[in-house]
């Protein structure tokens, strides 16, 4: 065949497989727990039992399940002192903290909510912002990860015990 001749068949497509999928979270889960090993206790809220305001959404008292452990790739934010005019400082310490979406999801059927709370050490923190920025190999229903946004709960706020 002449190099300028037209294949037969086209290349066969890059195409990524349950396979693939399946050993990129066999890896994901192994690194996650057994390398880098940052557990929190996750406390979802309860659905079935939490009184939630019919237009809002809201819910002034929540109901909690119990705790489940999780591995996740937990990422200190540090102390932020703010301002306010007429009310005085303000500090957060807020975290960010990286979970494997089809661990959660497929192994221990939680999904992660913004209202949620998380006990990282002994200090719990309040879910507030949630992102997916993740694809697998660009595929856009293979998303991977789920990044939580938290803040440190306030005292009597929340009381996970």
């Amino acid at each position: 065949m002449s190099e300028w001749e037209r294949p037969t068949q086209p290349p066969s497509p890059m195409f990524f497989g349950e396979k693939e999928k399946n050993l990129v979270k066999q890896v994901n889960d192994e690194i996650i727990e057994r390398v880098v090993g940052q557990q929190i206790l996750y406390f979802p809220i309860d659905i079935e039992t939490t009184n939630f305001h019919p237009l809002y959404g809201e819910a002034i008292e929540k109901n909690f399940l119990h705790p489940i452990r999780v591995y996740a790739l937990v990422e200190y934010m540090g102390v932020e002192t703010s301002f306010m005019e007429g009310v005085g400082i303000d500090k957060t310490t807020g975290l960010k903290v990286n979970f494997h979406k089809r661990r959660l999801t497929e192994d221990q059927n939680l999904f992660v909510r913004e209202g949620d709370f998380v006990r990282y050490g002994s200090i719990y923190y309040e879910i507030v912002k949630i992102n997916e920025p993740k694809q697998l190999f660009g595929q856009i229903e293979s998303r991977f990860e789920v990044t939580a946004e938290c803040i440190r709960a306030r005292d009597g706020v929340f009381n996970g015990n």
